[in-house]
């Protein structure tokens, strides 16, 4: 929860920095005047990085971004043996020998641990190749290193098989977004107090970077230049807040409302004529919750472009082709009739929980503008996931109750815009197909084994689809205010093959669950 409100906080801190920034008059470019048209306010006008920033940044200073992987794993382990006296932090000679000696193995934290929590963490070791010089694929092999240190040395559990997969590649994701974001928000130009504010935010946002330019200077140093090592692309920031209403459909029909906050970010040129710069563009959500026994943190979603290829440029259509990477997390809990409906200890049945923190594929993003009255912007993606977790109805183990498991995400979304009229349309709709390989025999004697549940597994054994629906219908109040109505639909089916259903006078192996949620949201938007 700390990490999550941190997150919050440093990127209101970068929308506040960023929309600070001074406009330079200069001679409108048409998509400009289009975007002002259609109510799409750029946060600052783009402007080119300085190529001394760009020479001083990609100097690479390769110990030290190692003395600060190393460093990072050995303060948070000090936290976690001397302040939280964790037991996995109490490690020895023959702990990391008998590691190396067992191997990896699938562990049984919560989602929210494992698909979030581990990411951030390799967000950290990633910048600190980033923060030192390096590039993008430079940069995620310290990722790769803090990971393996962490389950190898640092910790008496046996190294997980899941978190060498999640931490690193995750973490690139929620790293390159937060050291972007960062580079915003920094002006080596700026003195007294906008200076302190904007170091202060940058920390936040980037602890890693944060520290490099602490212990470098570079944190007071004055210069003419701004620091940026990428200048001010096109950025496009939206905040909403509002309430929301969920409504949960099964036997037990119930709903719950109360408070939600988001954050959009787009980053770049959606449209650019050839890119192999990865991140150049992306797009970031974070979705928050203030609803009685509901995560706060219930939806995070990254796609960051790898390359791309112009492969449409006219006035009236535009379309680029394209390698990205996705970071997706899903998070709901059951909605009980009442209170006395509720049972912490009993499983229950909840909606869903999936987390995507390793997928990658093609995508299609395209414009359409057949009248200055009138602009359709859509994509569509279709991407290889390589790991994942997604709620499970009947494995329980620790913290778990979710399946790892690979597959295939397809998404689709598409706006459109009608300025004249003050409203906006627009649809998504994102399906996920996951399998889980390795399951367990449902005849294992559990009491034999450690803990008394099965280890080392996938979860159940089956497939698994999820699918989410939202469509949205806004109405500009005033020039970058305005009010939202939008509805979310969750469904999630889920198959086991080796669960039997037996009756008086049958027996059918494997059996299939559904479970859906409904989600209504009244929001303010302010396009920053």
């Amino acid at each position: 929860m700390i990490k999550t409100i941190a997150l919050f906080l440093s990127l209101a801190s970068s929308v506040i920095c960023a929309a600070q920034t001074v406009r330079h008059d200069s001679v409108p470019d048409p998509i400009d005047i289009l975007d002002e048209i259609h109510n799409r306010h750029p946060a600052s006008l783009p402007q080119p990085p300085d190529s001394a920033d760009v020479a001083r940044l990609s100097m690479k200073h390769p110990w030290r971004a190692a003395a600060e992987t190393a460093g990072m794993n050995i303060g948070l382990w000090a936290f976690d043996r001397y302040v939280q006296k964790g037991h996995y932090a109490y490690i020895s000679w023959n702990t990391i020998k008998e590691n190396f000696r067992h191997g990896f193995e699938w562990d049984n934290d919560h989602l929210s641990t494992n698909m979030f929590a581990h990411p951030y963490n390799g967000s950290i070791f990633f910048n600190a190749g980033r923060s030192n010089g390096y590039n993008f694929w430079a940069s995620e092999l310290y990722a790769i290193g803090g990971s393996a240190m962490w389950e190898m040395f640092m910790e008496r559990e046996y190294p997980s098989t899941n978190d060498i997969i999640a931490t690193p590649i995750g973490g690139a994701a929620i790293g390159e977004v937060l050291y972007r974001t960062s580079d915003l928000i920094l002006n080596d130009r700026a003195t007294g107090e906008e200076r302190f504010g904007r170091e202060l935010a940058a920390f936040v946002v980037n602890p890693m970077r944060g520290f490099t330019r602490l212990i470098t200077g570079d944190m007071w140093r004055h210069r003419s230049t701004s620091g940026r090592r990428f200048g001010i692309p096109p950025i496009y920031v939206e905040v909403m807040l509002g309430g929301r209403i969920l409504a949960f459909h099964d036997t037990k029909a119930s709903s719950t409302s109360g408070g939600a906050a988001e954050v959009y970010i787009e980053y770049g040129d959606r449209f650019a004529q050839s890119c192999n710069t990865p991140y150049d563009y992306f797009s970031f959500l974070l979705e928050l919750n203030s609803i009685k026994r509901q995560p706060l943190l219930s939806r995070v979603e990254i796609i960051g472009r790898l390359l791309s290829k112009e492969v449409a440029d006219n006035p009236a259509f535009e379309m680029s082709a394209g390698l990205y990477q996705h970071f997706d997390y899903f998070d709901s809990d059951t909605i009980p009739r009442d209170e006395s409906d509720y049972d912490p200890i009993q499983p229950c049945a909840v909606p869903y929980k999936l987390g995507t923190p390793a997928s990658v594929g093609g995508g299609l993003m395209f414009r359409s503008t057949p009248s200055p009255k009138l602009r359709i912007d859509g994509s569509i993606h279709a991407n290889a996931v390589i790991l994942a977790g997604i709620l499970t109805d009947f494995y329980r183990d620790y913290n778990r109750n979710y399946n790892w498991g690979s597959g295939f995400s397809i998404k689709a979304e598409m706006s459109m815009r009608l300025p004249q009229s003050r409203w906006t349309f627009s649809v998504a709709n994102q399906f996920y197909r996951l399998y889980t390989w390795q399951g367990y025999d449902p005849n294992t004697n559990w009491s034999l084994t450690p803990e008394g549940k099965p280890v080392n597994v996938q979860g159940d054994s089956g497939n698994a689809t999820f699918n989410h629906f939202e469509a949205l219908v806004r109405y500009r109040i005033f020039t970058r205010l305005h009010a939202a109505l939008g509805i979310d639909v969750y469904k999630r089916f889920s198959f086991y093959k080796d669960i039997e259903h037996t009756g008086p006078d049958f027996r059918v192996q494997g059996i299939g669950i559904d479970s859906k949620q409904v989600g209504i949201h009244l929001m303010l938007t302010y396009k920053i």
